[in-house]
């Protein structure tokens, strides 16, 4: 099985690096790194071509935003199954992919995820949130519930079938897909019990309290838009969040 990793990056010299090499470690014999770079001015791509491979591929030009280079790193990725690294994180042991093609042995799974850790921007040995995201039940959408986007991986009949990211929303497309994809799509998902992913805290959709409030109005759009509820379940959604910050039992 063909894994594709989409990194859509912009000026992240300083973490670009860390992606890159997560990537590489991983265990799993068929993997393709898609870097789709949006133009980077600050050293970046000097970072990304250090890295090259024949496994690689690398496209800078510009784009109209974070979905939008998705987008096109999807479109251009190659492999049976497609997940996103984001310029910031990093997977959490060099197994990851390697379960996840497991995962996808069975035929009839058509998505897998896990769990994610958000670690802080200057020590990732430090956990801030632990986001547990327990086995996929349809009820739980009406809750707010959603898969940890970094951590989920879909075969490509997926995206082909039910479509790109919606680039009318510039900082919950990815809810907005997951829930296309989930309650239109009525795809199948499997879980993977840990942590598969580590975010760095200080991504685009909490910056200010402008953005925050903006993403908010773009999660109850996508609520209403796929027909899972309303303000209920964008409260329950935001609630849901005060657990991560609980420490886990190790």
């Amino acid at each position: 099985m063909k894994i594709s990793v989409v990194t859509a990056v912009y000026n992240r010299v300083g973490t670009i690096g860390d992606a890159i090499a997560s990537v590489r470690a991983q265990t799993h014999e068929n993997v393709e790194h898609v870097i789709q770079d949006g133009g980077s001015k600050d050293g970046t791509l000097d970072v990304v071509n250090a890295h090259t491979d024949p496994a690689t591929v690398i496209v800078s030009e510009p784009d109209s935003g974070i979905y939008d280079a998705i987008n096109r790193g999807i479109a251009r990725a190659t492999g049976d199954v497609i997940g996103l690294m984001h310029s910031d994180d990093f997977f959490a042991d060099e197994g990851v992919l390697a379960k996840v093609a497991q995962a996808f042995a069975d035929p009839q799974i058509d998505g897998v995820y896990g769990d994610l850790e958000y670690v802080a921007a200057n020590d990732p040995q430090r956990v801030i949130r632990y986001w547990r995201s327990g086995a996929y039940q349809p009820a739980r959408l009406r809750r707010g519930w959603m898969p940890p986007h970094p951590t989920l991986y879909l075969r490509r009949e997926v995206f082909d079938r039910h479509g790109l990211y919606d680039t009318s929303f510039g900082i919950a497309a990815d809810y907005d897909a997951m829930l296309r994809y989930l309650v239109k799509g009525k795809i199948s998902l499997a879980y993977i019990p840990q942590v598969l992913v580590k975010m760095r805290m200080g991504g685009e959709s909490n910056r200010s309290l402008e953005r925050i409030m903006r993403k908010s109005r773009e999660d109850l759009r996508a609520i209403r838009r796929n027909g899972v509820g309303g303000l209920g379940t964008l409260a329950a959604k935001n609630l849901g969040k005060i657990g991560q910050f609980v420490a886990r039992d190790k």
